[in-house]
């Protein structure tokens, strides 16, 4: 494998992204809920209504699962438990903004008759798939991580005395750059591997998407309270995820039929 030749596709999927900048906006959608909802909750409403978090004893009782932190007051508590559920809606962004990037790499330069040139070249299978799912990770994951910064600041800015610092843990460590990632990198390799054998970009589109409904039901259950992640759990799960893009690109390469896409496919 030859990263110059992977550097030279990678400018090619950057390329065609800056003629079609619309196929980010999804990306952005999810960036201002991400950021909307948690400061609406945690910050605003309390501020309209009067009331403190703290004063919830229901919320309070179930604040218990992110530890003692004990110079934090009830209400600073709810906050951290409340921003630190949230910050699982920052794994979703990439995984929502690419899918749609990475489902018509492949199906999409089918269509376009742009894909047969290429694969006459000397690139291998394995260089090709590694720049289509870069030329979708990376693009969107720089748009995640400048809304996870934002959402750091406005935590610094607005939450109370103690929060910011109780966040910079190495749970969110391990959720921002090994569980998002790689959750991203599995979703975004389930879509290559659907779009490389169907003529159909919604198709592959509706496979990679399906990472998300276990991250909802993580998200859904540490809102109850029911399950809290560990870092040690997130450090498994991140590696988990690792292992299953590993087997999913080496299926990729294993299951793209170059032959058939230069001489047979309509």
């Amino acid at each position: 494998m030859t990263w110059m030749r992977i550097r030279a596709l990678l400018a090619k999927e950057f390329l065609d992204l800056s003629r079609n900048r619309l196929a980010l906006v999804p990306v952005g959608i999810v960036m201002v809920l991400s950021l909307v909802l948690p400061f609406g909750i945690a910050i605003a409403i309390p501020f309209l209504t009067g009331q403190e978090l703290g004063s919830d004893a229901d919320l309070v009782k179930v604040s218990i699962v992110v530890g003692s932190h004990e110079p934090l007051t009830p209400t600073a508590r709810v906050q951290l438990f409340l921003f630190q559920q949230f910050l699982m809606l920052f794994l979703m962004t990439p995984i929502t903004g690419a899918m749609a990037l990475a489902a018509h790499s492949v199906v999409g330069e089918k269509l376009a008759r742009t894909l047969e040139p290429l694969l006459a070249t000397p690139v291998t299978t394995g260089e090709l798939l590694v720049a289509k799912v870069l030329g979708a990770l990376l693009p969107t994951l720089a748009i995640s991580l400048a809304g996870l910064g934002l959402y750091l600041a406005g935590i610094v800015a607005m939450a109370a005395p103690g929060v910011s610092a109780a966040m910079l843990s190495a749970r969110t460590v391990l959720l921002v750059m090994l569980v998002g990632p790689a959750a991203a990198l599995v979703s975004l390799q389930s879509a290559i591997v659907i779009s490389s054998r169907v003529n159909d970009a919604r198709t592959a589109q509706q496979f990679g998407v399906l990472i998300i409904i276990p991250l909802a039901a993580i998200l859904i259950a540490q809102f109850t309270g029911s399950l809290w992640l560990s870092a040690t759990a997130i450090a498994l799960l991140g590696l988990g995820l690792l292992g299953v893009w590993v087997l999913l690109a080496l299926l990729s390469v294993a299951i793209f039929d170059r032959e058939s896409i230069l001489t047979r496919w309509r």
